[in-house]
């Protein structure tokens, strides 16, 4: 094919990928209600999987049973969502009364296996929240009971349905730079955001398995999709040398701080109505502070992070994240037998132009999800033959909200279509959700002993 067609050719394919995706699930109308059981209601089941479902998915969702500890809470979600189904702190209690066919598991990382694992042995199928687990033997547990039961398993990797990673997905599955040899993948967290995650429960590895599991999830997941490949081998470093014991002052938490004026990452929770109503209204019932201090001294997760992964098909990944970084983005590269693929997402200078406003806001605007704005910008995906002067430039339409759009998608496939045909494999289940958590997982194990650890040494998968 002639180049400049070639180019012509891919860049409508990536846009037909970006357009169409979200509607092509939708061809075949899904009428069965799926009785649906939510455990954690926290911003992220409240909002994605708690009132989006009940507005936008009402026809294919009804909701039977709410669950957390905290009741506060519970009875504030439950008026939030608009629904009417019983509420209860206690797990099994809920699937007793309510036997859902599904439930759906949003609570603190550490515990989500503790849910999979007894909704799989109370006959329900499950959708859970990344990371799927936060150890080895939480891991192991999950799959010899899946094993076991029958039971589905889907771990919701949105990022793999933005219409963005789906063009380099199948720009990666047509070789066309030939076979994957390695590839440089580093993302950055900006001081807004990035900070986030040392005010919550996140800041233990206790909880969240630190950020090599809890937000790396997203990127391992990636990589393993794209490369098409089985993760073997992590080498890993990592410290904390920006946030926790390393701050200057600290406080009890940013309400009750003497240090407001001076601390550069002062947060205003009540200027934030989400977090005032769920977390600050209903303190009294478990004592969970949303606004803890950044500099507290227990933290104990890194915030500079880099790894070497090796793939069983030879490919080598070099992975950074940093969590204090001025801007929001990342970039990626492929390297390839007959040539190499770039693109990169938000990255300011690449526009010409930075914004504090726009880096602070950034975050809630990928997160929200009440509609989806037509695209008035574009990504890029550069791609270069071996011994061409000339690059190939793909442009894919970038959606702002919802997650760059991954999240419409891929409610559509799980709930309206979710027999739909998937040649890209954008659906992921308990192997994908293992697999992206034992990089990680392999990670902390290669800093603690400082030696590369290979991930058949920790889950049989």
């Amino acid at each position: 094919m002639h180049r400049r067609n070639f180019l012509k050719s891919t860049s409508l394919l990536a846009a037909s990928l970006a357009a169409g995706q979200a509607s092509a699930f939708r061809l075949w109308k899904n009428t069965a209600q799926k009785r649906v059981a939510l455990v954690g209601t926290g911003i992220r089941g409240s909002t994605l999987w708690g009132k989006n479902l009940v507005d936008n998915y009402g026809e294919e969702v009804q909701f039977v049973g709410l669950c957390d500890i905290n009741p506060g809470r519970l009875e504030t979600v439950r008026k939030y969502m608009g629904v009417d189904c019983p509420t209860f702190t206690d797990f099994a209690e809920m699937m007793e009364q309510t036997k859902p066919e599904w439930v759906i598991v949003t609570t603190m990382d550490s515990t989500h296996d503790t849910f999979i694992v007894a909704a799989m042995e109370a006959g329900a199928h499950v959708i859970t929240e990344k990371p799927m687990t936060t150890d080895a033997a939480k891991c192991q547990n999950i799959l010899d009971t899946q094993q076991r039961t029958g039971r589905e398993v889907l771990v919701t990797f949105n990022y793999r349905h933005t219409p963005h990673n789906t063009a380099i997905k199948q720009l990666l599955h047509d070789e066309r730079v030939g076979p994957v040899t390695s590839v440089d993948f580093h993302w950055y967290l900006n001081v807004y955001h990035g900070a986030s995650y040392f005010r919550r429960w996140h800041a233990y590895v206790e909880n969240s398995g630190s950020l090599w599991v809890h937000k790396a999830t997203h990127h391992f997941d990636l990589l393993n999709w794209w490369v098409g490949a089985t993760p073997v081998e992590v080498t890993a470093y990592g410290a904390l040398e920006h946030y926790g014991k390393n701050g200057p002052f600290r406080g009890a938490s940013c309400r009750s701080c003497p240090h407001k004026t001076e601390c550069p990452y002062y947060w205003d929770i009540t200027e934030d109505e989400s977090s005032m109503r769920l977390y600050v209204q209903n303190e009294e019932y478990d004592g969970y502070i949303r606004d803890s201090c950044v500099f507290r001294e227990d933290i104990n997760i890194w915030d500079k992070m880099s790894a070497q992964i090796l793939y069983d098909n030879g490919v080598v990944v070099n992975y950074s994240l940093t969590t204090y970084s001025p801007y929001e983005g990342y970039r990626i590269a492929f390297n390839g037998q007959r040539g190499r693929i770039d693109s990169w997402e938000d990255i300011p200078y690449q526009r010409g132009e930075y914004s504090e406003e726009e880096q602070r806001a950034l975050h809630g605007n990928e997160m929200n999800f009440d509609q989806e704005e037509t695209p008035s910008e574009f990504h890029e995906i550069v791609v270069h033959d071996n011994f061409e002067p000339q690059y190939e430039s793909v442009k894919v339409p970038k959606y702002r909200y919802g997650h760059g759009g991954g999240d419409k998608r891929m409610l559509d496939y799980l709930f309206v279509n979710p027999g739909a045909d998937d040649p890209l494999g954008h659906m992921a289940g308990t192997r994908d959700g293992a697999l992206s958590v034992l990089i990680g997982i392999a990670a902390r194990r290669s800093i603690a002993e400082r030696r590369a650890v290979r991930l058949d040494e920790l889950v049989r998968v």
